[in-house]
Order: C-alpha cells, then sequence, then structure tokens
C-alpha cells in the first residue's frame, strides 16, 4: 500500500505524519522549504489542554518546560480590573503559551527517529492526478518528481494549492482583525499571568487602537498584540516603538522600563472555510481548511484537532480497505465545529468591535464583552470550549443500557488514571492516538488488586469476551472511578479521545452496536467489499 502524501511541513503536516506512524501507517512529507523554521519570537501559539497533551504524547516532549503555563488572566477597561482569573500550578486548564518555531522543532525531532515518516524537502506540489485505486503528485524544484499516494492530505496553509487545484472555494471574510505584534524582554508587573487591557488610558501613538494583549513566555519574554483599527494604515517601525515605550510606561506607572525588543510583525485574521474538505482521495486540514482567529481564538488548536481526528479515520482505510463512511464523517464533524466557531464570532463581533457597542445602551455589558473575550483567549465559551461532535454520523442510535456521566456522549473525555491490560498504570489520554477504541470499565477498588485476580474477577471475563468480539480493535482498561459514572459502567472511547457512550453494566450487544457505528456501519462488508474489488 503506498504511503499517505501530507502536502505541508508545518505543526499541522508533522502532527499528521507522526499521528498516521503511531497507527503504524507510512506518510511522505512534501515540504516546499528547506527542511528547518527560522525563529521567530513574535511568532507564538496558545494550546488548550487537548492540543498540548496530543503533541506531547507525540513528541515526547514536555512542552511546558520549553513555553508558558499561564498562572493567572487579568482583564481591564481603563484602569478597573473587570475580571481575575487564577490557574493552580499544576491545572491542566492552563492555556500554555510557545513559540510556534519551537513546536515544530519538536515535531521534526520526533520525525527524525520514525522510519515510517519521510520528509522531502525543497517539493512544491504542481498537480494531482485521482484514481481510484490511489493519488498521484507532481512536485516541482530540485527534488522535483511524481510521488504515488493512498491518500493526499493538504496541510498547505491559507493559499493551499492542495485546495485550489481541487477546484475548492474557500468563502469568508478577508482581514476581520489587524494587530501590530512585539516581542520583548521586560520586567513587567504580572509575572506568568496573561492580560488583556481594553480602552487603556494613556495615549496611542499612530492609528488608535482600544485593546492591548500581553502574553508571558520564557525568560522574562513577553508578546504584546495591539488591536488596529480597520483600514490599512502602515505601522511603521517608529510608530511600533512609540507604541511599545507608552504602553510599557503605562502598565508600570512612570517612565518606560527597560526592555529588548526582539521581534515584530503585523498579524491579519481573516475568516474563511472551505466549501468541501474531501474530494475523493483527498483531503483538506489546518489553515487550508479554514482561517479563524478573531477575539483570542486559536486558529492552530483546530488544525491540530483535524489532524487527531483525520489520522484514525485513515488508518483503518489504509490498513483493511475505504470506510467510506468513516472517511465522510472527518468533513462533516470537524467542518460543523469550525463552522460554529465562525458563526459565533460573527455574530458578537459587531457588538465588541463596533463604535460605541452594546455598552452603551445596556448597564453592566461591558463586563459581558470581557467575558466573551476572555472566553476567546482562555479557549471557554463558544470560542474555545472543548469540541464535541455531539451531531456526529458516528454517533450511535438510541442504546437500551445507555446512562449518563459526567461527560456527554461526543465530548472529550476526563485524563482518569487506568490499569491497562498488562497491569500496569497509565493515564487514560496516554492510550489515545494508537488506532484502537477503548472500553473503560469502573470498578472502585480494583487498583489495588494484582490483574491475575481482577481479570477474572467478576464481570471482567464477561466484558473480556465482549471487547473481543467486537467488530473493531479495541483495548480493555479499567479504572477505580470516573466523574459521574457509576460503579460497572462501561465507557466506550474514540481513539481520538471522544466518548461515544455509557453503559449500565456489561452489555454486549450495546457495545458492540455503538462500536460498529462508530468506525462508520456495517464496516465488515464494506471493507470485504471494498478488498474483493481490487
Amino acid at each position: 500500500m503506498d504511503p499517505v502524501i501530507i502536502v505541508g511541513a508545518g505543526p499541522v503536516g508533522l502532527t499528521l505524519a507522526l499521528a498516521l506512524a503511531r497507527q503504524e501507517v507510512p506518510s511522505v512529507v512534501l515540504d516546499e522549504g528547506p527542511g528547518k523554521d527560522e525563529p521567530r519570537p513574535a511568532r507564538t501559539i496558545v494550546l488548550r489542554e487537548d492540543t498540548a497533551a496530543l503533541l506531547e504524547r507525540l513528541t515526547g516532549v514536555a512542552l511546558g518546560e520549553h513555553g508558558v503555563r499561564w498562572a493567572g488572566w487579568r482583564s481591564l477597561r481603563r484602569r478597573q480590573v473587570l475580571s481575575e482569573v487564577t490557574f493552580d500550578e499544576a491545572d491542566p486548564a492552563a492555556p500554555l503559551h510557545i513559540a510556534q518555531h519551537v513546536v515544530t522543532a519538536a515535531l521534526r525531532a520526533a520525525i527524525a527517529d520514525e522510519p515510517l515518516v519521510r520528509i522531502a524537502v525543497d517539493s512544491r506540489l504542481d498537480s494531482i492526478e485521482q484514481e481510484r485505486s490511489g493519488v498521484t503528485a507532481h512536485t516541482r524544484g530540485e527534488n522535483g518528481t511524481w510521488w504515488r499516494g493512498s491518500y493526499l492530505v493538504g496541510c498547505d496553509g491559507p493559499r493551499s494549492t492542495v485546495r485550489k487545484l481541487q477546484d475548492i472555494r474557500f468563502p469568508g471574510r478577508t482581514a476581520v482583525e489587524r494587530h501590530a505584534v512585539a516581542a520583548l524582554r521586560a520586567e513587567l508587573p504580572w509575572e506568568g499571568r496573561a492580560l488583556l487591557h481594553r480602552m487603556p488610558p494613556w495615549r496611542q501613538s499612530g492609528p488608535s487602537a482600544g485593546e492591548v494583549t500581553a502574553r508571558p513566555l520564557p525568560d522574562g519574554v513577553w508578546r504584546l498584540d495591539w488591536l488596529l483599527p480597520p483600514g490599512k494604515d502602515l505601522v511603521t517601525p517608529e510608530i511600533l516603538v512609540s507604541r511599545i515605550r507608552e504602553t510599557l510606561a503605562g502598565w508600570t506607572d512612570g517612565s518606560t522600563p527597560p526592555y529588548e525588543l526582539l521581534d515584530t510583525g503585523v498579524h491579519t485574521v481573516h475568516h474563511r472555510l472551505a466549501r468541501r474538505w474531501r474530494v475523493g482521495r483527498v483531503f483538506l486540514a489546518g489553515d487550508a481548511a479554514h482561517l479563524l482567529g478573531a477575539l483570542g481564538t486559536q486558529g492552530l488548536d483546530e488544525g491540530l484537532r483535524d489532524a487527531d481526528n483525520l489520522a484514525w479515520k485513515l488508518a483503518p482505510a489504509w490498513h483493511h480497505g475505504p470506510y467510506e463512511a468513516l472517511l465522510d464523517s472527518y468533513q462533516a464533524e470537524r467542518r460543523a465545529v469550525v463552522a460554529a466557531r465562525l458563526r459565533a464570532a460573527d455574530q458578537v463581533m459587531p457588538v465588541l468591535r463596533g463604535a460605541g457597542g452594546l455598552r452603551h445602551m445596556v448597564p453592566g455589558a461591558a463586563r459581558g464583552q470581557d467575558a466573551l473575550l476572555s472566553d476567546g483567549h482562555l479557549g471557554r465559551g463558544p470560542f474555545g470550549a472543548a469540541v464535541r461532535y455531539a451531531d456526529s454520523p458516528l454517533a450511535p442510535g438510541r442504546l437500551e443500557g445507555e446512562i449518563p456521566v459526567g461527560t456527554p456522549p461526543g465530548a472529550p473525555v476526563t485524563d482518569v488514571r487506568v490499569t491497562a491490560e498488562d497491569g500496569s498504570f497509565v493515564q487514560l489520554r496516554d492510550r489515545l492516538g494508537r488506532g484502537a477504541l477503548l472500553v473503560v470499565l469502573i470498578a472502585p477498588g480494583t487498583g489495588v488488586w494484582d490483574r491475575k485476580h481482577w481479570m477474572s474477577a467478576g464481570v471482567m471475563p464477561r466484558l473480556a469476551a465482549s471487547v473481543t468480539a467486537l467488530p473493531y480493535r479495541a483495548e480493555l482498561l479499567v479504572a477505580e472511578s470516573y466523574p459521574g459514572a457509576p460503579a460497572h459502567s462501561v465507557l466506550l472511547v474514540r481513539p481520538d479521545g471522544h466518548l461515544v457512550t455509557a453503559l449500565s453494566g456489561v452489555r454486549p450487544a450495546d457495545l458492540y452496536a455503538a462500536a460498529e457505528a462508530t468506525v462508520g456501519g456495517a464496516v465488515k462488508q464494506e471493507a470485504q467489499a471494498a478488498s474483493g474489488s481490487h
């Protein structure tokens, strides 16, 4: 079977390559660049709990040691503190702020030790040909050649060649927001805490800006973003330096403190959504499929979720034949989530960014606006809350034994300690991304048992037999507890960590039906028919 061709060697493409390799699927990554990224301190990303855990699982790198997990968050309007959030030192909900080139370097280092991934540098895509059995791509440049693949995924950014070659429309809004950006080393009074300051009381140099954000990085470095007014006013180096000096002086109640300017730029946010994310054996992911990022949201988070979602669906198709319903669900699930994020932003932006805004009409509306903006920056609410595939085509129908637990169906599971089949204690999240469904029995007290006892005790033999009989590979785990789950309940979890269902006890028929739905329906017959046709 030919490898999966991945076009684009940014964080999304590299993540997809590693995620496929963990499921024994080879890939070739077409990198139009030289194979390394230039360090840009002002080009940073904020990772949420699930995406940071995904990258750490794939790279084996503790990213928190190379970035900063926010100790807290503060929102100000003029000189008034509107809200404050404090994160405990080990709070997984604390956003992680890190330079993008650090993440890319960690991914490249992991790929260097991965024999199933090949990176082809200086390879610029210029044509794609599809047929029933695979995909052929041509690249130009020093290493220009033809590449043969089983599938092709365009992770090649906003100007995606893959998207254009497939004639996929990319409608949306241009220049939704513009920010002047600076990375500098300075001593600010909120060590380790991020800050959103709306309508700062000091005079802004150049075009007026009503909002500035400060996010900490390691070694005393901060990234500052000034929201620019609509239009194309030029941000000159002189204007930016004046703005830096005014802002630092305003925050330290005096003259400008010493600082070292490391990097600058202008960041323009667009909102766009590709009409289709799949054309036969060709898929889109990351910025090639969607652009978002206004109101503090982070587009890379969604791109990494694309890679995680697509990898476990491509794996069975690569190994066993085209699971068409499973592959189709990638667009159905991921596009719906991103579309909802974009709709939420479009609905509130006129209020938050309009002249005067709602605050002039409704008492207390300033705090409401602050809550919306904070949600975007902190990964909560309609702009950043945990992704839930509530209307997934993979969701099973009504199951007689289904019960509610602390996680609704379609949402990411809570990371609890589990006992694996070999008797070792691991975190549930560590078992994700291996291409297997996870069946988790909630059995209080088993944590102190030896495996040879609990594997033959109580409901375990019947449950183990049910897992063995499932239509798709599954791993049996045991947890002492899970939020909202009663003793002896059974959870079915997708390879990307989203809950399929929770059942009251061992119910083989319900478990089988749920597993079959999760991988696209009558998978055995579909895969066998496809295999027989080749």
